[in-house]
C-alpha cells in the first residue's frame, strides 16, 4: 500500500473521529462485574484529621502539618455516587477512588464517610425543626443572609 491510497480512507478518519469523543467510565459492579449506571451526583470527599491522611498514604509529619496548616483537606479523586446494577435490579451507594486514567476502585460506602462528604445535608438535625426553618438558618431562603443581595 502506498501512503496515497489512506489519505481518503473513510475508515481512518472515522476511527481517528472516534477516539476524541469522551469515553463511558469504566465504573463495574464489585459482585457481578456488570457496567454500574450513576443515578445520582458526586459527592466529593474530605479528609479533616491527620489520621485519614496517613490512611491515604501521607506520612505523620506530613499530615500533621498539612492538617495543622488547613483545617480541612479535598481528597482529590474520592468521592460518594449512587450506581444502578442491572445484574442485582438494585441502586447502591458506592465509595469511588480514581487510580490512574481510566481506572477506578470501586466499595460499598460506609456510613461513617457520609460525615467526610461535602454538598450534603445532615440527615441527623433536629426532627422538631421544620425544613423551611432548617434552611433558612442556613441562608439558602430570600430573607437569608445569602439571599438579603436580592432584596436590595
Amino acid at each position: 500500500m502506498n501512503a496515497n491510497s489512506m489519505v481518503g480512507d473513510p475508515v481512518t478518519t472515522r476511527s481517528a473521529r472516534n477516539r476524541k469523543r469522551s469515553q463511558r467510565r469504566q465504573i463495574f459492579c464489585p459482585i457481578h462485574g456488570c457496567f454500574l449506571d450513576s443515578v445520582s451526583p458526586k459527592y466529593p470527599l474530605f479528609a479533616d484529621s491527620a489520621g485519614q491522611l496517613q490512611v491515604r498514604g501521607m506520612g505523620i509529619k506530613t499530615s500533621r502539618l498539612v492538617m495543622s496548616a488547613y483545617k480541612v483537606v479535598p481528597l482529590v479523586g474520592e468521592w460518594i455516587e449512587e450506581f444502578w446494577c442491572s445484574e442485582c435490579q438494585e441502586s447502591k451507594w458506592y465509595h469511588i477512588h480514581k487510580i490512574g486514567e481510566r481506572n477506578y476502585e470501586v466499595k460499598v460506602a460506609k456510613d461513617d464517610l457520609w460525615q467526610n462528604a461535602s454538598k450534603v445535608v445532615n440527615p441527623h438535625q433536629n426532627p422538631s425543626v421544620s425544613e423551611y426553618t432548617f434552611r433558612a438558618s442556613r441562608g439558602y431562603s430570600a430573607y437569608g443572609v445569602k439571599g438579603f443581595a436580592a432584596l436590595r
